[in-house]
């Protein structure tokens, strides 16, 4: 499958667009993950309360709910010889980067609060739009691999991260954000020099519905795909295959985002570790995700995404029930590993099924936004709803109530795969 270059109107190979896209969230992912770093201290200087804190930093989570969906219809909907995602790319991704710059530099509470949020907005305007060029030039067969690699840059940015707050947040906490910022501008420009959506085989299919539909409508403009008449069709479909995988998505978020945020006190009430030791709990676990992303990738692509996806869960479930009854340090960085390897085959294959199971080209862009919806919601969600479980019934239990929360999503998930095999209706099909 091929796209086309600006400058010289050549084919761009699938590596070659899997590469600008994953550079493109490498950028985002780098300044994301340097802000949940340092951001927070910078409240700190202002704020006593960690509720508040807490609060303040769940803001983009909430945001993402409701604009990632809105921005992904927007894209899909938009028709210029540049294409649907670059024209959004070339404005808000140097918006976002001078957004972040002005981040430590803000001196009151008031102006602070106001710039992250508008970084938040913006940053959350663009996301589901970088994230949707890789299913409009890549083929429904290829997408696992593709977003694998995409994942993968994205978990390297933790790397980033801490290697700026290392080599420079202690001397120049100002100039820290600057590296970034600069990461995010170089990828703007280069995804505006070298890639131009308009000829991606989902915009050339998106141009032929909507001379279909024009035809249909006796030649007048055809009819924009609206968000709510989107959200209505996943609703009401008899197949329930897609509103199913949205609920299952929520669930394993929920438990994905429990298992890293409340890990560290698990290890101080539980395991007897400093905070300092508990906080590393889950670094190796990154490396075993970033381990486990291509394996996971072709394993779908030869024995179903869905499939690979129940047993992704599956693993990472009875990782954590083992280290439930093995309260060792040892054996919960060992299960974090595993789990995470487990984590792997969901969140590289989930959203891809999402993308495969969409009615058209149209609207690739907003099922990246629904995708969204589902995990940024459990992120906000299952943190709390665990953290009550574990007030209910103490510490030692919270991988047992993690394993159970994700148990469900594996239901959902098989539940769905036999609906869609009982039908006779093949993965990525309706």
């Amino acid at each position: 499958m091929t796209g086309v270059t600006r400058a010289e109107g050549r084919p761009t190979s699938t590596r070659k667009i899997t590469f600008y896209v994953a550079l493109a969230v490498f950028a985002q992912e780098s300044t994301w993950n340097f802000y949940d770093n340092r951001v927070p201290e910078l409240l700190r200087d202002h704020v006593a309360s960690a509720a508040v804190i807490g609060l303040l930093m769940g803001m983009d989570n909430l945001l993402g709910v409701f604009i990632q969906p809105y921005m992904g219809n927007r894209s899909d909907n938009t028709r210029t010889s540049w294409g649907r995602r670059i024209p959004y790319l070339a404005v808000l991704m140097p918006v976002g980067a001078g957004l972040f710059l002005l981040i430590p530099h803000a001196t009151s509470l008031s102006w602070l609060i106001l710039v992250i949020f508008l970084y938040a907005l913006v940053m959350n305007s663009f996301r589901p739009v970088s994230e949707s060029l890789m299913p409009d030039f890549i083929a429904p067969e290829r997408r696992s691999r593709a977003n694998a690699a995409v994942k993968t840059a994205s978990a390297l940015t933790t790397i980033v991260a801490a290697l700026v707050s290392l080599l420079l947040v202690d001397d120049h906490p100002k100039l820290a954000f600057a590296v970034p910022a600069a990461l995010m501008l170089v990828a703007a420009g280069v995804l505006v020099w070298r890639v131009r959506d308009s000829r991606s085989p989902a915009y050339q299919a998106a141009l032929a519905e909507d001379a279909e539909a024009g035809k249909a409508a006796n030649g007048e403009a055809a009819v924009k795909v609206r968000m709510w008449s989107i959200i209505r069709d996943v609703l009401v479909d008899p197949d329930r295959s897609r509103v199913l995988l949205i609920v299952a998505v929520f669930v394993f978020a929920s438990a994905w985002f429990s298992s890293r945020s409340l890990l560290t006190p698990y290890g101080v009430q539980v395991l007897g570790l400093s905070d300092g030791e508990a906080g590393g709990l889950t670094l190796p676990s990154g490396i075993a995700y970033i381990a486990a992303a291509f394996p996971a990738a072709f394993l779908a692509e030869r024995f179903g995404r869905l499939r690979v996806i129940a047993a992704g869960i599956a693993v990472f479930t009875l990782a954590l029930a083992f280290a439930s009854l093995f309260r060792d340090p040892t054996v919960t960085v060992v299960a974090m590993c595993v789990a995470a390897a487990g984590a792997a085959a969901f969140t590289i294959n989930a959203v891809v099924v999402l993308w495969n199971l969409a009615p058209s080209s149209r609207v690739l862009g907003t099922y990246s936004g629904l995708y969204t919806v589902g995990w940024a919601s459990g992120g906000i969600a299952g943190p709390g709803l665990v953290g009550l479980a574990v007030d209910l019934t103490g510490w030692h239990l919270l991988l047992l109530h993690i394993a159970i929360l994700s148990a469900v999503a594996a239901v959902l998930v098989v539940h769905i795969d036999r609906r869609r095999r009982a039908a006779g209706l093949k993965e990525g099909t309706r």
